[in-house]
């Protein structure tokens, strides 16, 4: 073939006998529109493909209608322009962030305004892991909704249980982590232990057994699921929702201790309470012998400090009152007032006297003014009381000689007596 031939030779391995009747060549070149919509009816005929990739970047602009993904190959330096509805992004189950594996469903399409070639996405799926994790976060909405989660549930730890209920697997490091650190905070705590898988299919059945069994014992007052760290895989289990609605179900408080700090099944929202690893469940739930006989040791001391304080306060109160003059000489006050009524006494009957004594003086001085101006000391010094006395036999003082009338009789009345005689004649 000739260079002409290859200049000229037809777009495309299926259009070749389209391009035998419309071939190009430099005196008849195909303008660039004819180009790019023949690329884009050839690619129109692939139809919608899934394709597994590892997003490296994202362009979902708020306001804007189109999302823009590079999915890259992980095992070849390729990668692939994506677009997809900014919705399709924001509500996967999974967070999508740069470096995410995923499985895109979409139809290749060519854009022949640009002259690009782009995967048009109507769905994306995590991949392995991020597609486990879609089914825990699903799971985790509807537990949820069902109240499952509510803080208001959890029952209460008892501060020293009589007996302990653990489930781990056979020989683990959590099993020895939980009774060791158990043990020797508290050398007579009491388990009863239940070896059962931690992983794998049958490990979410033999957890609920022994789960109820424990819960069934009237010895076990708290009971310790622990497993120690894994992948998600190994960990599935106790985001079962079997598994989840039986922690539910049971009277025993329950405390998760599965993996480490940042691992979080679903496990450690239902149960009573979280522990972040196994070793932490031991230190939770059973109280450190030496740690509790210190605090007692303390308050103690505390309370000796406060009953010795209270009574010195109360003695230097005695004290304080005892040394009041009251208390001090209680019959002293009384001797006090003793001499107070005394004196006062006296000088009630002075003021008596000196009041009396008034008085009779006043009295003497009317006496004798009384006796002054008296009839007595008128007739005394000579003079005489007439009186009239009248036919009824009553006699008045005769003050005119109009009242004596000749022959009226006449009482007159000298010092020494009283003497009668009638009047003869009256002298004017």
């Amino acid at each position: 073939m000739t260079g002409t031939d290859r200049r000229s030779a037809p777009v495309g391995g299926a259009g070749g006998r389209q391009g035998s009747a419309q071939s190009s060549s430099a005196e008849q070149p195909w303008p660039v529109r004819v180009v790019a919509t023949k690329i884009s009816e050839w690619i129109n005929r692939l139809g919608s493909i899934w394709v597994e990739g590892e997003i490296t970047q994202i362009n979902a602009r708020p306001g804007t209608r189109m999302a823009f993904v590079v999915l890259r190959d992980p095992s070849a330096n390729m990668s692939l322009q994506v677009t997809c509805s900014p919705a399709l992004l924001r509500d996967a189950p999974v967070p999508l962030t740069e470096g995410s594996r995923v499985v895109v469903y979409g139809k290749p399409t060519f854009y022949t305004g640009r002259g690009t070639l782009s995967l048009r996405v109507t769905e994306i799926r995590a991949v392995g892991i991020g597609e486990l994790l879609a089914r825990i976060e699903r799971l985790r909405k509807l537990l949820a909704a069902e109240g499952m989660f509510d803080p208001r549930l959890k029952r209460p730890l008892p501060f020293l249980p009589g007996g302990i209920g653990l489930i781990t697997g056979r020989a683990s490091a959590a099993e020895r982590d939980v009774l060791s650190v158990a043990q020797q905070r508290w050398a007579d705590v009491q388990f009863t232990v239940r070896n059962t898988a931690v992983q794998g299919t049958s490990a979410v059945p033999q957890v609920v057994e022994a789960l109820r069994e424990l819960d069934a014992d009237p010895a076990v007052e708290v009971i310790i699921i622990a497993r120690g760290g894994g992948s998600v895989e190994d960990l599935l289990p106790f985001s079962d929702e079997a598994l989840c609605r039986a922690v539910a179900a049971v009277t025993t408080p329950v405390v998760s201790a599965i993996g480490h700090e940042p691992d979080n099944p679903l496990l450690d929202l239902v149960a009573d309470l979280r522990a972040a690893t196994p070793t932490d469940a031991a230190k939770r739930v059973v109280p450190d012998v030496a740690a509790e006989r210190a605090l007692l040791a303390e308050l103690r001391a505390r309370s000796a400090g406060a009953l010795r304080g209270w009574v010195d306060r109360e003695v230097r109160g005695l004290e304080q009152i005892r040394s009041r003059p009251v208390l001090a000489d209680p019959l002293g006050a009384i001797a006090r007032m003793d001499d107070e009524v005394l004196r006062l006494r006296e000088a009630v009957r002075r003021d008596v006297r000196r009041a009396v004594q008034a008085e009779q003086q006043s009295v003497d001085h009317l006496r004798a003014r009384l006796t002054t101006l008296g009839p007595s000391a008128t007739l005394d010094r000579g003079y005489a009381v007439v009186q009239h006395i009248r036919t009824d036999g009553t006699a008045e003082v005769l003050r005119t000689v109009e009242d004596a009338p000749p022959g009226a009789q006449l009482r007159v009345r000298v010092a020494d007596g009283a003497v009668r005689a009638a009047v003869i004649n009256r002298d004017t």
